[in-house]
């Protein structure tokens, strides 16, 4: 009988606990329902005895991590983040990602830029031949003049859709708005990340391009490979 598709995150989430994270490390935790699964076995490390330091990528996780026992720290009260384990939304050939569909993108990126290893976490599900083909890219933004940040978005060639919450705008854990930036398929991350990121009124864009240094990837027979 192959695993449920929700235990398919869980095998891959936990195997990147147990593979990665050492006893007196500092550790990075992601947001999203893989990463779910990492913050609640990383509790049980430190219920086992573990001496951990543990920084969040988002409101979310720091409440889902006290609720496991896991003290949180601020990222400017840590000298380095060993590793950091995370979630992505799509990965291309090339390690590259697009990350954001939780709303977390512009702490998963200050935090991953600090982490000596950025472990990606996902089911194969998320694995695509070119980055943008099922999912748009996240883009935070500034309240102020959004309509025309959006704007100058869409000259990008893509269609800007503001995230709500209801019938309001979400609202990020830094008071921000998101576009969700939807392109037939991205040709040049790289160029269009310059781009996006020129734009005035841009906080962040969910492109994490050259981000990763492994991926777990698992599949539907319970199996977990790596790229690195």
């Amino acid at each position: 009988m192959e695993p449920h598709a929700l235990n398919l995150k869980k095998i891959v989430a936990e195997k990147a606990v147990d593979d990665y994270v050492k006893d007196g490390m500092t550790v990075g935790l992601g947001t999203g329902s893989t990463s779910e699964y990492a913050v609640r076995r990383v509790g049980e490390l430190l219920k086992s005895g573990f001496n951990l330091r543990c920084v969040a990528t988002s409101r979310r996780t720091e409440d889902l991590a006290r609720d496991c026992g896991i003290g949180i720290s601020d990222i400017d009260d840590v000298s380095r983040i060993d590793v950091t384990i995370d979630g992505a939304d799509e990965v291309d050939p090339n390690k590259q990602l697009i990350k954001g569909l939780g709303g977390a993108l512009l702490r998963e990126k200050i935090v991953a830029a600090a982490s000596l290893t950025e472990v990606i976490v996902v089911d194969e599900s998320k694995i695509v031949e070119k980055l943008g083909v099922k999912t748009p890219v996240p883009v935070e933004v500034v309240p102020f003049g959004h309509k025309k940040t959006a704007y100058a978005l869409e000259k990008q060639g893509c269609e800007a859709v503001l995230r709500m919450c209801g019938d309001d705008p979400f609202v990020t854990d830094a008071g921000n708005y998101i576009y969700d930036c939807r392109f037939k398929s991205i040709e040049s991350p790289f160029f269009l990340e310059s781009r996006i990121d020129i734009i005035p009124g841009v906080v962040e864009n969910g492109l994490f391009l050259n981000t990763a240094d492994i991926i777990l990837v698992s599949h539907p027979d319970g199996t977990v490979t790596k790229i690195e």
